[in-house]
């Protein structure tokens, strides 16, 4: 059972390198989060697939405010059903750590400034409302901009509705939490099919909810912002039919196109903001290097297959 240990958050965020709060969790800048919420969803989950973590989205949710969108850090919670030995103990803990009030409380009177609660609640809908108008009433006055992921249910939805925050969940009910426990909290979460980590960015949109690893938004940041300029400069030269589709889709550009890139960024006053990214990657597969052309291709998520020890075919 993990409740709240700041060394254990620590250790199961060692890829992080940054700031942490009191309780252990990485804190990715607000600056950073800003530039987040600039990008589509498509642009951040691109970079996190390819570099591996293919497992970080999770549609099939409803929303508290469908045009709203949610962004903050993941303070996460795990529930499993109740048994009497494993309640004990958990309520043992919380004494020791002066918490009170039930479980979820416990979760929700932890939150800071822009925290996002990600709960999983199995699922579970029938007794399984994680909050309702009084506890989404809290969540609002502590994180003013955060908000709740809960595999589970929701109830009290037309108070909720009143409340400026978003909250994602699975189902409602009337009836009060019962019959659970709390088994993790600001350990490894599982909402649906993506896995969520203390600490981690929680990006919510129509679409579903997205959970960046702090480690990763600087990767995220850069690969988007790349995509971004390589459509600013390319889109107008598709328009005017100097690329083809095929040109301008291919993960490895050829020489000309890049530094024609390169020169666009340079001097181009709509490209400003991009200046400064490194293209090294890019270049060397431009200009053959097989390793680089490896990159590359495992970046578009492309495979490839060689019908000699000479040949190289790629199938997209």
């Amino acid at each position: 059972m993990m409740l709240n240990e700041r060394q254990q958050v620590i250790r199961l965020t060692g890829a992080w390198h940054g700031e942490r709060f009191a309780d252990g969790r990485p804190k990715v800048s607000d600056e950073k989060i800003e530039i987040l919420k600039t990008l589509t969803q498509e642009e951040i989950w691109h970079p996190l697939y390819f570099s591996g973590y293919r497992f970080q989205f999770q549609g099939e949710m409803r929303s508290l405010h469908p045009e709203k969108k949610l962004y903050g850090r993941a303070v996460t919670c795990c529930f499993m059903p109740q048994r009497p030995d494993m309640r004990r103990l958990a309520f043992d803990i919380a004494r020791e750590k002066g918490w009170k009030g039930d479980c979820n409380q416990w979760v929700i009177d932890s939150l800071q400034q822009g925290d996002v609660v990600v709960c999983d609640l199995y699922d579970k809908i029938f007794k399984g409302t994680f909050v309702g108008g009084n506890l989404t009433t809290a969540v609002h006055a502590r994180t003013k901009t955060g908000g709740v992921v809960v595999w589970g249910g929701v109830r009290d939805v037309e108070q909720m509705r009143s409340i400026d925050t978003q909250v994602y969940f699975r189902g409602v009910d009337p009836t009060p939490i019962r019959d659970c426990q709390i088994t993790a909290f600001n350990g490894p979460c599982r909402i649906g099919q993506a896995i969520c980590l203390p600490g981690d960015i929680v990006i919510g949109t129509q679409n579903g909810v997205l959970f960046v690893p702090s480690h990763m938004v600087d990767t995220v940041i850069e690969n988007a912002y790349k995509m971004q300029v390589r459509d600013l400069y390319a889109f107008p030269k598709l328009r005017m039919g100097i690329y083809t589709t095929a040109d301008v889709d291919a993960p490895i550009w050829n020489v000309d196109m890049m530094q024609a890139l390169l020169d666009f960024i340079e001097t181009d006053p709509a490209a400003a903001k991009y200046r400064g990214l490194n293209w090294d990657v890019e270049l060397r597969a431009a200009q053959g290097d097989a390793q680089a052309a490896e990159e590359m291709l495992r970046r578009f998520d492309i495979e490839t297959f060689a019908t000699d020890t000479n040949e190289r075919q790629v199938l997209i």
